[in-house]
Protein backbone atom coordinates (compact mmCIF):
# COMPACT_ATOMS: atom_id res chain seq x y z
CA UNK A 1 0.00 0.00 0.00
CA UNK A 2 1.09 3.60 -0.72
CA UNK A 3 -0.07 6.36 1.13
CA UNK A 4 -0.39 10.29 -0.26
CA UNK A 5 1.29 12.11 2.12
CA UNK A 6 -0.92 14.31 4.05
CA UNK A 7 0.12 17.46 3.10
CA UNK A 8 -0.44 16.60 -0.99
CA UNK A 9 -3.70 15.84 -2.33
CA UNK A 10 -4.33 13.46 -4.60
CA UNK A 11 -4.82 15.78 -7.69
CA UNK A 12 -5.13 14.00 -11.11
CA UNK A 13 -4.27 16.93 -13.07
CA UNK A 14 -1.04 17.21 -11.63
CA UNK A 15 1.72 15.09 -13.16
CA UNK A 16 3.58 14.40 -10.55
CA UNK A 17 3.13 12.61 -7.14
CA UNK A 18 5.14 11.36 -4.17
CA UNK A 19 3.81 8.09 -2.37
CA UNK A 20 5.15 6.97 0.76
CA UNK A 21 5.86 2.73 1.15
CA UNK A 22 4.82 0.48 3.75
CA UNK A 23 8.66 1.38 4.92
CA UNK A 24 7.92 5.12 5.39
CA UNK A 25 10.01 5.87 2.58
CA UNK A 26 8.99 8.55 -0.19
CA UNK A 27 8.88 7.97 -3.88
CA UNK A 28 8.22 10.58 -6.78
CA UNK A 29 6.15 9.47 -9.14
CA UNK A 30 5.12 11.01 -12.55
CA UNK A 31 1.28 10.20 -13.63
CA UNK A 32 1.22 8.82 -17.22
CA UNK A 33 -2.71 8.24 -17.67
CA UNK A 34 -5.90 8.13 -14.84
CA UNK A 35 -9.09 5.68 -15.78
CA UNK A 36 -11.91 4.68 -14.41
CA UNK A 37 -13.88 1.64 -14.77
CA UNK A 38 -16.89 -0.25 -13.51
CA UNK A 39 -14.13 -1.61 -11.21
CA UNK A 40 -12.71 1.29 -9.62
CA UNK A 41 -10.21 3.75 -10.56
CA UNK A 42 -6.41 3.33 -11.88
CA UNK A 43 -3.31 5.76 -12.00
CA UNK A 44 -0.67 3.93 -14.64
CA UNK A 45 2.80 5.67 -12.65
CA UNK A 46 6.43 5.37 -13.73
CA UNK A 47 9.31 6.84 -11.53
CA UNK A 48 10.41 10.22 -11.29
CA UNK A 49 14.19 10.97 -11.16
CA UNK A 50 15.32 14.56 -10.84
CA UNK A 51 18.67 14.06 -12.11
CA UNK A 52 18.52 12.79 -15.98
CA UNK A 53 22.03 10.53 -16.07
CA UNK A 54 19.79 8.40 -13.66
CA UNK A 55 16.76 9.06 -15.53
CA UNK A 56 18.93 7.40 -18.77
CA UNK A 57 20.72 4.56 -16.57
CA UNK A 58 17.31 3.21 -15.28
CA UNK A 59 15.07 1.17 -16.97
CA UNK A 60 11.68 2.70 -16.17
CA UNK A 61 9.01 0.33 -15.48
CA UNK A 62 5.26 0.94 -16.06
CA UNK A 63 3.69 0.83 -12.66
CA UNK A 64 0.02 0.24 -11.94
CA UNK A 65 -1.62 1.29 -9.25
CA UNK A 66 -5.67 1.08 -8.01
CA UNK A 67 -6.94 4.10 -6.28
CA UNK A 68 -9.23 3.02 -2.43
CA UNK A 69 -10.81 5.76 -0.60
CA UNK A 70 -11.36 5.05 2.95
CA UNK A 71 -12.17 6.92 6.34
CA UNK A 72 -8.08 8.27 6.44
CA UNK A 73 -8.03 9.40 2.59
CA UNK A 74 -7.19 7.93 -0.91
CA UNK A 75 -4.38 5.45 -1.10
CA UNK A 76 -2.82 3.74 -3.50
CA UNK A 77 -2.43 -0.82 -3.97
CA UNK A 78 -1.32 -2.94 -6.32
CA UNK A 79 -3.95 -4.79 -8.21
CA UNK A 80 -4.42 -8.47 -6.57
CA UNK A 81 -6.32 -10.03 -9.01
CA UNK A 82 -4.65 -11.07 -12.37
CA UNK A 83 -7.51 -10.57 -14.50
CA UNK A 84 -8.18 -6.99 -13.04
CA UNK A 85 -4.86 -6.45 -13.75
CA UNK A 86 -4.24 -8.08 -17.39
CA UNK A 87 -7.69 -6.24 -18.31
CA UNK A 88 -6.50 -2.64 -17.06
CA UNK A 89 -2.70 -3.15 -18.62
CA UNK A 90 -4.10 -3.65 -21.52
CA UNK A 91 -6.08 -0.70 -21.57
CA UNK A 92 -3.38 1.38 -20.50
CA UNK A 93 -1.30 -0.35 -23.01
CA UNK A 94 -3.19 0.89 -25.55
CA UNK A 95 -3.52 4.10 -24.40
CA UNK A 96 -0.18 4.93 -24.01
CA UNK A 97 1.74 3.24 -26.74
CA UNK A 98 1.15 5.67 -29.15
CA UNK A 99 3.30 7.37 -27.07
CA UNK A 100 5.47 5.14 -25.64
CA UNK A 101 7.87 2.32 -26.27
CA UNK A 102 6.15 -0.60 -24.57
CA UNK A 103 8.71 -3.59 -23.94
CA UNK A 104 6.99 -6.19 -21.97
CA UNK A 105 9.00 -8.85 -19.90
CA UNK A 106 8.75 -11.48 -22.19
CA UNK A 107 10.34 -9.46 -24.79
CA UNK A 108 13.62 -9.14 -23.33
CA UNK A 109 14.44 -13.09 -23.49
Amino acid sequence: MADIPENEEMDLSTDFMTLVDDDGDEHMFEVLDAIETETGRYLALVPHYEDAQTALENDTELVIMKVFTDNEGEYLEAIEEEAEFNAISSIFTERLGEDYDIIYPEDEE
